[in-house]
This record gives C-alpha cells, sequence and structure tokens, in this order.
C-alpha cells in the first residue's frame, strides 16, 4: 500500500491538486481492495463512503501511475541475466471480461470465452520478469509475440526463452515441444523435461491471477494492459 500512497501523493503534489474526500493512504487503500478483492466499484465505493464515480475515478488515476512503474521487457531480461538465468519462459494468458458474442475480436477459440490476451515472461523460479500491453483474445500467442517483439528482445539479451506449442514456429530462440501424435520416445522425454523446465511459468501467471480483478473484468477491455501492469508492480513489491 506505501507504493501506492507515495505514487497518489507524489501525483498530487505536482498537480496542485485540491482537496480530496480520501486521502493517499486511504485512496491507495481502496483501490487495492478492488484489485486484490475484485470486488465492483459499487461495492467498494459504499465501503469508502465515496461516489461510484469518484471510486472509478481514483482506480484509473492508480492503475495508471502504477503501471508506469512496470519492467520494461529490456529490464525484465536484464534482471534474469543479472540473477544467472540462461533462459526465460514465455507464455500466454486470457484475461476474461464481459462482452457479448458479436464482438469476434474479443473470443478466444481456444480459451472458448471473450477476453484479452496478455503475454508474460516469467523467470525459472516463477517469478513474473514482464507482462505486455493487451491484444483481443482472438490473437494468437505466436502473432502477439511477435507484435512485442519478444523473440527479438531476447536475442539482443543473449537469452533463450521456453514456449509452449502455441509459439511453434515463432522463432529458433524460443524452444517448443515437439507436436504431433506417434511421437518416438525420445520426443516424448524432450517434451516432459520442457514442461518441467517451464511450469513455474504457470505460477507466475497464477501470482498475477490471485488478485482477483485479473479473473474476470468489468471495465472496458483496453484497459486490461494498464491493470495488469499495475497487479505486476504490486506483486513485484509484495514478492519483494
Amino acid at each position: 500500500m506505501n507504493l501506492a500512497a507515495r505514487a497518489i501523493r507524489a501525483r498530487r503534489a505536482a498537480t496542485g491538486s485540491r482537496w480530496r474526500r480520501l486521502n493517499p493512504a486511504q485512496q491507495a487503500l481502496l483501490v487495492l481492495v478492488h484489485l486484490h478483492k475484485g470486488e465492483p466499484l459499487i461495492q467498494v465505493a459504499a465501503g469508502f463512503d465515496v461516489g461510484t464515480t469518484t471510486a472509478w475515478r481514483y482506480v484509473r488515476e492508480t492503475t495508471r501511475l502504477l503501471a508506469e512503474q512496470a519492467p520494461t521487457l529490456e529490464q525484465g531480461l536484464r534482471r534474469a541475466r543479472g540473477d544467472g538465468h540462461g533462459y526465460v519462459i514465455v507464455d500466454g494468458t486470457l484475461i476474461a471480461c464481459d462482452r457479448l458474442a458479436a464482438d469476434r475480436p474479443f473470443y478466444s477459440g481456444k480459451h472458448e470465452q471473450h477476453g484479452m490476451n496478455i503475454q508474460v515472461v516469467s523467470a525459472p523460479d516463477g517469478e513474473p520478469l514482464w507482462t505486455s500491453w493487451s491484444l483481443p483474445g482472438a490473437v494468437h500467442d505466436t502473432k502477439a509475440a511477435r507484435v512485442w517483439k519478444i523473440t527479438e528482445r531476447l536475442q539482443a539479451a543473449g537469452l533463450i526463452g521456453l514456449g509452449d506449442k502455441g509459439y511453434v514456429g515463432l522463432s529458433e530462440v524460443v524452444f517448443c515441444p515437439f507436436k504431433g501424435r506417434g511421437k518416438p520416445q525420445w520426443k516424448k522425454d524432450a517434451n516432459s523435461a520442457h514442461a518441467k523446465l517451464r511450469a513455474p511459468g504457470e505460477r507466475a501467471i497464477a501470482q498475477l491471477k490471485n488478485w482477483d480483478v485479473l479473473r474476470r473484468l468489468r471495465c472496458c477491455p483496453h484497459r486490461v494492459g494498464q491493470i495488469t501492469r499495475a497487479v505486476l508492480v504490486l506483486q513485484l513489491r509484495e514478492a519483494g
């Protein structure tokens, strides 16, 4: 909470903000309750005795301030190198959101629900290093990785990535399991070893989704990337 409160306090001082209903610590607590519990803003607003519009404004402001502190992919990869890691785990996740069936760009056939695609790069120990901004759920992980230039940045950092079958054909920099049926035993063994190394990436995503707001968003889907990066900052602070 201190991190969010400091960011709010600095923002108010920089803009010469006038008196507000909640002080920076109270505003930070309101936002953390919303992010961690995923409670609708109308309930959070009632709990803090402010209007729903005020609560909405506080959440938007604070998540933006936190997201601005999120590490870039280059910074995340430098951290991995500095910790002595030779590879990172690349994975994608769908952040579900309320959309109509007609909104096809947001519909993920893989997950059979509407949402936004977020790419996550994590360390071999399962620590999340970076999260991308969002793309519609219909976007395949391979395309999303190309949009965010993940392979180019891996090469520049001198690292390799481990990805699931959704990244097959992306680049030689990202190692993926073998596809197809009737594989020889050595390929099965390789896939098994690959899965064990890649498993901590699922844990990294699970850590982020421990913040209930990311289980199903009820806001504009285009805010998913900002909210996810704000959660990443808070998660890294909590873990550190």
